[in-house]
Protein backbone atom coordinates (compact mmCIF):
# COMPACT_ATOMS: atom_id res chain seq x y z
CA UNK A 1 0.00 0.00 0.00
CA UNK A 2 1.52 3.60 -1.06
CA UNK A 3 1.68 5.58 1.66
CA UNK A 4 2.96 9.72 2.06
CA UNK A 5 4.92 10.75 5.19
CA UNK A 6 4.38 13.28 7.22
CA UNK A 7 5.98 16.16 9.30
CA UNK A 8 6.18 14.33 12.86
CA UNK A 9 4.95 17.32 14.38
CA UNK A 10 1.63 18.03 15.99
CA UNK A 11 0.16 20.60 13.76
CA UNK A 12 -1.61 21.78 10.85
CA UNK A 13 -0.08 21.37 7.49
CA UNK A 14 -1.47 23.98 4.77
CA UNK A 15 -0.91 21.91 1.39
CA UNK A 16 1.49 21.55 -1.01
CA UNK A 17 3.21 24.70 -0.32
CA UNK A 18 4.19 24.85 2.93
CA UNK A 19 4.95 21.02 2.71
CA UNK A 20 7.82 22.65 0.24
CA UNK A 21 8.71 25.28 2.45
CA UNK A 22 9.55 22.36 5.37
CA UNK A 23 11.65 20.55 2.26
CA UNK A 24 13.54 23.42 1.29
CA UNK A 25 14.31 23.53 5.33
CA UNK A 26 14.99 20.34 5.46
CA UNK A 27 14.33 20.41 9.35
CA UNK A 28 11.22 17.65 8.79
CA UNK A 29 11.04 14.43 6.95
CA UNK A 30 8.39 14.83 3.89
CA UNK A 31 7.94 13.40 0.96
CA UNK A 32 5.33 15.29 -1.50
CA UNK A 33 2.19 13.10 -2.94
CA UNK A 34 2.69 12.30 -6.58
CA UNK A 35 0.87 14.77 -8.98
CA UNK A 36 -2.40 13.83 -10.31
CA UNK A 37 -2.36 13.34 -14.20
CA UNK A 38 -6.10 14.51 -14.22
CA UNK A 39 -4.89 18.72 -13.99
CA UNK A 40 -8.60 19.80 -14.00
CA UNK A 41 -9.96 17.77 -10.91
CA UNK A 42 -6.44 18.57 -9.35
CA UNK A 43 -7.40 22.33 -9.37
CA UNK A 44 -10.16 21.25 -6.82
CA UNK A 45 -8.14 20.60 -4.46
CA UNK A 46 -7.17 23.74 -2.81
CA UNK A 47 -7.84 25.32 0.13
CA UNK A 48 -11.44 26.42 0.28
CA UNK A 49 -12.76 29.93 -1.12
CA UNK A 50 -15.29 32.55 0.18
CA UNK A 51 -17.47 34.98 -1.42
CA UNK A 52 -19.21 37.53 0.62
CA UNK A 53 -18.11 35.93 3.89
CA UNK A 54 -19.65 32.36 2.92
CA UNK A 55 -17.87 29.43 1.67
CA UNK A 56 -18.41 28.05 -1.61
CA UNK A 57 -19.16 24.36 -2.61
CA UNK A 58 -15.89 23.16 -5.48
CA UNK A 59 -18.15 23.35 -7.72
CA UNK A 60 -21.86 24.87 -8.73
CA UNK A 61 -23.92 23.49 -6.11
CA UNK A 62 -27.91 23.49 -5.89
CA UNK A 63 -28.92 23.89 -2.00
CA UNK A 64 -32.66 24.11 -0.76
CA UNK A 65 -34.90 26.64 -0.09
CA UNK A 66 -38.13 27.98 0.02
CA UNK A 67 -39.16 26.92 -3.58
CA UNK A 68 -37.86 23.66 -2.59
CA UNK A 69 -39.74 23.36 0.23
CA UNK A 70 -42.74 24.17 -1.67
CA UNK A 71 -41.74 21.42 -4.08
CA UNK A 72 -41.56 18.79 -1.16
CA UNK A 73 -44.45 19.41 0.97
CA UNK A 74 -46.47 17.53 -1.34
CA UNK A 75 -44.65 15.11 -1.65
CA UNK A 76 -44.82 14.47 2.19
CA UNK A 77 -47.96 14.86 2.54
CA UNK A 78 -48.87 12.27 -0.08
CA UNK A 79 -45.75 10.17 1.09
CA UNK A 80 -46.85 6.32 2.30
CA UNK A 81 -43.62 5.06 2.44
CA UNK A 82 -42.28 3.62 5.54
CA UNK A 83 -40.13 6.32 6.47
CA UNK A 84 -39.85 5.58 10.47
CA UNK A 85 -39.43 1.90 11.03
CA UNK A 86 -43.13 0.41 12.46
CA UNK A 87 -40.99 -1.55 14.57
CA UNK A 88 -38.02 -0.35 16.37
CA UNK A 89 -35.21 -2.30 15.47
CA UNK A 90 -32.98 -3.51 18.93
CA UNK A 91 -32.12 -2.93 21.43
CA UNK A 92 -28.43 -2.50 20.14
CA UNK A 93 -25.38 -2.59 23.11
CA UNK A 94 -22.34 -2.26 23.28
CA UNK A 95 -20.36 -4.12 25.10
CA UNK A 96 -17.73 -1.83 26.69
CA UNK A 97 -15.21 -4.43 27.45
CA UNK A 98 -14.53 -4.85 23.81
CA UNK A 99 -12.59 -1.92 24.12
CA UNK A 100 -10.17 -3.76 26.76
CA UNK A 101 -8.30 -5.50 24.09
CA UNK A 102 -6.86 -3.76 20.90
CA UNK A 103 -8.21 -5.00 17.65
CA UNK A 104 -5.86 -7.83 16.35
CA UNK A 105 -6.16 -6.28 12.50
CA UNK A 106 -4.85 -2.80 13.51
CA UNK A 107 -8.57 -1.60 12.84
CA UNK A 108 -11.62 -1.51 14.28
CA UNK A 109 -14.98 0.27 14.16
CA UNK A 110 -18.05 0.79 15.99
CA UNK A 111 -20.74 2.48 14.30
CA UNK A 112 -23.41 3.85 16.10
CA UNK A 113 -26.21 4.98 13.38
CA UNK A 114 -25.88 7.12 10.73
CA UNK A 115 -22.75 9.20 11.04
CA UNK A 116 -21.71 8.77 14.43
CA UNK A 117 -18.44 5.88 14.74
CA UNK A 118 -15.50 5.28 16.86
CA UNK A 119 -12.51 4.26 15.01
CA UNK A 120 -9.90 2.52 16.54
CA UNK A 121 -7.16 3.44 13.98
CA UNK A 122 -3.60 1.47 14.50
CA UNK A 123 -3.39 2.49 18.11
CA UNK A 124 -5.11 6.00 17.99
CA UNK A 125 -8.96 6.13 18.53
CA UNK A 126 -11.20 8.77 16.81
CA UNK A 127 -14.79 9.24 17.61
CA UNK A 128 -16.62 10.75 14.45
CA UNK A 129 -19.83 13.07 14.25
CA UNK A 130 -21.31 11.53 17.45
CA UNK A 131 -24.94 12.73 17.83
CA UNK A 132 -26.43 11.11 20.87
CA UNK A 133 -29.55 13.26 21.03
CA UNK A 134 -32.59 12.24 20.39
CA UNK A 135 -33.99 14.24 17.46
CA UNK A 136 -31.44 16.09 14.98
CA UNK A 137 -32.78 19.45 14.94
CA UNK A 138 -32.38 22.76 16.85
CA UNK A 139 -34.92 21.47 19.47
CA UNK A 140 -35.20 17.87 21.13
CA UNK A 141 -39.43 18.34 21.05
CA UNK A 142 -39.96 18.06 17.56
CA UNK A 143 -37.60 17.13 14.39
CA UNK A 144 -36.19 13.82 13.44
CA UNK A 145 -36.52 11.30 16.03
CA UNK A 146 -33.93 8.77 16.31
CA UNK A 147 -34.58 5.19 15.70
CA UNK A 148 -32.96 3.28 18.67
CA UNK A 149 -31.55 4.16 21.66
CA UNK A 150 -27.64 5.19 21.82
CA UNK A 151 -25.96 1.96 22.35
CA UNK A 152 -23.66 2.92 25.06
CA UNK A 153 -23.33 6.15 27.47
CA UNK A 154 -20.89 8.68 26.69
CA UNK A 155 -19.72 7.77 30.03
CA UNK A 156 -18.25 4.57 28.98
CA UNK A 157 -16.76 5.60 25.73
CA UNK A 158 -12.76 4.17 25.82
CA UNK A 159 -9.66 6.67 25.70
CA UNK A 160 -10.74 8.99 22.87
CA UNK A 161 -7.55 10.68 21.18
CA UNK A 162 -9.71 13.21 19.30
CA UNK A 163 -13.33 14.09 18.37
CA UNK A 164 -13.80 15.06 14.80
CA UNK A 165 -17.01 16.90 13.11
CA UNK A 166 -17.54 16.99 9.66
CA UNK A 167 -19.48 19.93 9.25
CA UNK A 168 -22.13 21.74 11.44
CA UNK A 169 -25.65 20.16 10.68
CA UNK A 170 -28.13 18.74 13.36
CA UNK A 171 -27.39 15.19 12.29
CA UNK A 172 -23.33 15.57 12.37
CA UNK A 173 -23.24 18.16 15.42
CA UNK A 174 -25.45 17.16 18.53
CA UNK A 175 -25.23 19.92 21.30
CA UNK A 176 -26.38 18.17 24.13
CA UNK A 177 -24.14 15.58 23.06
CA UNK A 178 -21.02 18.01 22.55
CA UNK A 179 -22.18 19.72 26.30
CA UNK A 180 -21.72 16.25 27.34
CA UNK A 181 -18.50 15.05 25.98
CA UNK A 182 -17.33 18.62 26.97
CA UNK A 183 -18.39 17.76 31.20
CA UNK A 184 -17.39 14.05 30.95
CA UNK A 185 -13.56 14.92 29.05
CA UNK A 186 -13.35 18.47 29.42
CA UNK A 187 -9.64 18.12 28.09
CA UNK A 188 -10.34 16.10 25.00
CA UNK A 189 -9.34 17.13 21.64
CA UNK A 190 -11.43 18.30 18.72
CA UNK A 191 -11.24 18.74 15.10
CA UNK A 192 -13.07 20.32 12.84
CA UNK A 193 -13.34 22.36 9.53
CA UNK A 194 -13.39 25.89 9.40
CA UNK A 195 -15.46 28.10 11.60
CA UNK A 196 -16.66 25.54 14.12
CA UNK A 197 -14.91 26.03 16.60
CA UNK A 198 -16.91 28.60 17.71
CA UNK A 199 -20.24 25.95 17.84
CA UNK A 200 -18.21 23.84 20.17
CA UNK A 201 -16.98 26.77 22.44
CA UNK A 202 -20.52 27.88 22.77
CA UNK A 203 -21.62 24.03 23.43
CA UNK A 204 -18.64 23.93 26.17
CA UNK A 205 -15.66 22.95 24.36
CA UNK A 206 -12.48 24.56 26.10
CA UNK A 207 -10.86 27.35 24.01
CA UNK A 208 -7.40 25.70 22.69
CA UNK A 209 -9.12 22.37 22.80
CA UNK A 210 -10.24 22.75 18.37
CA UNK A 211 -7.63 22.11 15.59
CA UNK A 212 -9.55 23.33 12.48
CA UNK A 213 -8.96 22.66 9.31
CA UNK A 214 -9.45 24.25 5.65
CA UNK A 215 -9.50 21.82 2.94
CA UNK A 216 -6.11 20.27 1.89
CA UNK A 217 -5.08 20.65 5.50
CA UNK A 218 -3.50 17.87 7.69
CA UNK A 219 -2.81 17.31 11.58
CA UNK A 220 -1.35 14.35 13.57
CA UNK A 221 -3.31 13.19 15.91
CA UNK A 222 -1.31 11.01 18.67
CA UNK A 223 -2.24 8.35 21.37
CA UNK A 224 -2.12 10.11 24.73
CA UNK A 225 -0.43 7.01 26.20
CA UNK A 226 1.50 5.50 23.08
CA UNK A 227 3.84 6.25 20.68
CA UNK A 228 1.01 5.42 18.18
CA UNK A 229 -0.49 8.42 15.60
CA UNK A 230 -2.60 8.58 12.54
CA UNK A 231 -2.62 12.18 10.09
CA UNK A 232 -5.94 13.57 9.58
CA UNK A 233 -6.70 15.14 5.97
CA UNK A 234 -9.50 17.62 5.08
CA UNK A 235 -10.65 16.97 1.61
CA UNK A 236 -13.30 18.68 -0.37
CA UNK A 237 -17.17 17.50 -0.79
CA UNK A 238 -19.88 18.76 -2.40
CA UNK A 239 -22.33 19.83 0.04
CA UNK A 240 -22.81 23.09 2.45
CA UNK A 241 -23.33 24.05 6.42
CA UNK A 242 -25.53 26.16 8.36
CA UNK A 243 -27.61 25.15 11.80
CA UNK A 244 -30.29 28.02 11.03
CA UNK A 245 -32.49 30.20 7.83
CA UNK A 246 -29.40 32.97 8.83
CA UNK A 247 -25.97 31.15 9.04
CA UNK A 248 -25.71 29.24 5.64
CA UNK A 249 -22.16 28.20 4.79
CA UNK A 250 -20.52 30.72 7.22
CA UNK A 251 -18.43 27.58 8.44
CA UNK A 252 -16.96 24.91 6.41
CA UNK A 253 -17.78 21.28 5.70
CA UNK A 254 -15.06 18.48 4.86
CA UNK A 255 -14.49 14.66 4.72
CA UNK A 256 -11.26 13.35 6.19
CA UNK A 257 -8.43 11.19 5.02
CA UNK A 258 -7.21 9.36 7.95
CA UNK A 259 -3.72 7.56 7.89
CA UNK A 260 -2.56 5.21 10.20
CA UNK A 261 0.60 3.19 10.28
CA UNK A 262 -0.57 0.17 8.51
CA UNK A 263 -4.42 1.47 7.04
CA UNK A 264 -5.79 4.12 4.95
CA UNK A 265 -9.63 5.17 4.75
CA UNK A 266 -11.66 7.80 3.61
CA UNK A 267 -14.30 9.22 5.65
CA UNK A 268 -16.47 10.87 2.97
CA UNK A 269 -18.96 12.61 5.19
CA UNK A 270 -21.95 14.56 3.66
CA UNK A 271 -21.44 14.81 -0.40
CA UNK A 272 -23.13 15.37 -3.55
CA UNK A 273 -21.10 13.52 -6.72
CA UNK A 274 -18.71 15.52 -8.62
CA UNK A 275 -14.91 14.62 -10.33
CA UNK A 276 -12.98 15.87 -7.18
CA UNK A 277 -13.36 12.21 -5.95
CA UNK A 278 -11.82 10.57 -8.76
CA UNK A 279 -8.95 13.51 -7.71
CA UNK A 280 -8.87 11.99 -3.88
CA UNK A 281 -8.54 9.09 -5.01
CA UNK A 282 -5.34 9.71 -7.06
CA UNK A 283 -4.28 11.96 -4.58
CA UNK A 284 -4.50 10.17 -1.15
CA UNK A 285 -5.89 7.00 -1.86
CA UNK A 286 -5.53 4.08 -2.44
CA UNK A 287 -8.09 3.17 0.51
CA UNK A 288 -8.30 0.01 2.33
CA UNK A 289 -11.91 1.46 3.50
CA UNK A 290 -14.16 4.22 2.00
CA UNK A 291 -17.12 5.01 3.94
CA UNK A 292 -19.61 7.34 2.06
CA UNK A 293 -23.40 8.16 2.78
CA UNK A 294 -26.02 6.60 1.32
CA UNK A 295 -29.42 7.70 2.75
CA UNK A 296 -31.65 11.43 2.93
CA UNK A 297 -31.07 11.32 -1.01
CA UNK A 298 -33.48 12.57 -3.51
CA UNK A 299 -33.49 13.50 -7.04
CA UNK A 300 -34.40 17.17 -5.77
CA UNK A 301 -31.57 17.46 -3.55
CA UNK A 302 -28.76 15.14 -5.79
CA UNK A 303 -26.05 18.12 -5.76
CA UNK A 304 -25.85 17.66 -2.11
CA UNK A 305 -26.27 13.82 -1.38
CA UNK A 306 -25.27 10.98 -2.85
CA UNK A 307 -27.56 7.97 -2.50
CA UNK A 308 -26.65 4.28 -3.11
CA UNK A 309 -25.96 4.72 -6.98
CA UNK A 310 -24.01 8.05 -6.35
CA UNK A 311 -21.83 6.16 -3.84
CA UNK A 312 -20.77 3.15 -5.50
CA UNK A 313 -19.85 5.59 -8.34
CA UNK A 314 -17.62 7.26 -5.63
CA UNK A 315 -16.67 4.69 -4.59
CA UNK A 316 -15.12 3.31 -7.78
CA UNK A 317 -14.25 7.09 -8.62
CA UNK A 318 -12.23 7.04 -5.42
CA UNK A 319 -10.09 3.56 -6.48
CA UNK A 320 -12.41 0.98 -4.83
CA UNK A 321 -11.11 -1.19 -1.84
CA UNK A 322 -14.03 -1.89 0.61
CA UNK A 323 -17.24 -0.02 0.92
CA UNK A 324 -18.55 0.97 4.40
CA UNK A 325 -22.21 2.73 4.17
CA UNK A 326 -23.07 5.52 6.74
CA UNK A 327 -25.61 8.46 6.97
CA UNK A 328 -28.68 5.81 7.74
CA UNK A 329 -30.38 3.53 9.54
CA UNK A 330 -30.85 6.43 12.49
CA UNK A 331 -33.22 9.71 11.43
CA UNK A 332 -36.12 9.78 9.05
CA UNK A 333 -34.14 12.77 6.46
CA UNK A 334 -36.16 12.19 3.10
CA UNK A 335 -39.09 10.50 1.77
CA UNK A 336 -37.37 7.28 0.43
CA UNK A 337 -38.46 4.31 2.67
CA UNK A 338 -35.77 4.29 5.92
CA UNK A 339 -34.77 0.36 4.27
CA UNK A 340 -34.18 2.24 0.93
CA UNK A 341 -30.61 2.88 0.99
CA UNK A 342 -29.39 -0.26 2.57
CA UNK A 343 -31.23 -2.91 0.05
CA UNK A 344 -30.64 -0.54 -3.31
CA UNK A 345 -26.99 -0.33 -1.88
CA UNK A 346 -26.22 -3.99 -1.55
CA UNK A 347 -28.15 -4.63 -4.63
CA UNK A 348 -25.72 -2.67 -6.27
CA UNK A 349 -23.01 -4.23 -4.61
CA UNK A 350 -23.96 -7.69 -5.71
CA UNK A 351 -23.93 -6.53 -9.50
CA UNK A 352 -20.52 -5.13 -9.26
CA UNK A 353 -18.95 -7.65 -6.93
CA UNK A 354 -18.02 -4.85 -4.58
CA UNK A 355 -16.79 -5.64 -0.97
CA UNK A 356 -19.32 -4.23 1.56
CA UNK A 357 -18.63 -3.65 5.21
CA UNK A 358 -21.59 -2.88 6.96
CA UNK A 359 -22.31 -3.51 10.95
CA UNK A 360 -24.41 -4.12 13.37
CA UNK A 361 -25.17 -0.52 15.41
CA UNK A 362 -22.91 -0.81 18.40
CA UNK A 363 -20.54 -3.63 17.33
CA UNK A 364 -17.02 -3.20 17.56
CA UNK A 365 -16.27 -5.44 14.52
CA UNK A 366 -12.70 -5.84 13.27
CA UNK A 367 -11.78 -4.88 9.21
CA UNK A 368 -10.77 -7.38 7.46
CA UNK A 369 -9.68 -7.06 3.76
CA UNK A 370 -10.83 -10.64 2.62
CA UNK A 371 -13.94 -10.82 4.60
CA UNK A 372 -17.36 -9.01 4.05
CA UNK A 373 -19.31 -7.67 7.22
CA UNK A 374 -23.13 -7.85 6.04
CA UNK A 375 -25.54 -7.60 9.17
CA UNK A 376 -29.15 -7.94 8.78
CA UNK A 377 -30.28 -6.37 11.39
CA UNK A 378 -32.68 -3.96 9.73
CA UNK A 379 -34.35 -6.74 7.54
CA UNK A 380 -37.86 -7.20 8.97
CA UNK A 381 -38.54 -9.86 11.40
CA UNK A 382 -40.42 -12.97 10.70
Amino acid sequence: MRTRQVPKVDTVLAGRDVAQKILEKKSFIVERAEQPSIQPCMRKLELAKKTSNKYEAPMPTQVGGPALILKILPLYLQNREERIPLVAPGPFLTDASSYNNPPTSGLRITWFGHSSLLIELDGVTLLFDPVWDERAGPVQWAGPRRFFAPTLDLAHLPPIDAVVISHDHYDHLGKSTTMRLAQLYPDIRWIAPVGVARILHRFGVKNGNVTELDWTQSTVVKNRESAAEATLTAVPTRHFSGRTLFDRNQTLWAAFVLQGSGHKLFCGADSGFWDGFAAIGKEYGPFDLTLLEIGAFNELWKDIHLGPDGALKAFQDLGGGTLMPIHWGLFDLALHAWRDPITRLLDLADEGEVRIFSPEPGLPTEFSHTQEVRSSWWRPQG
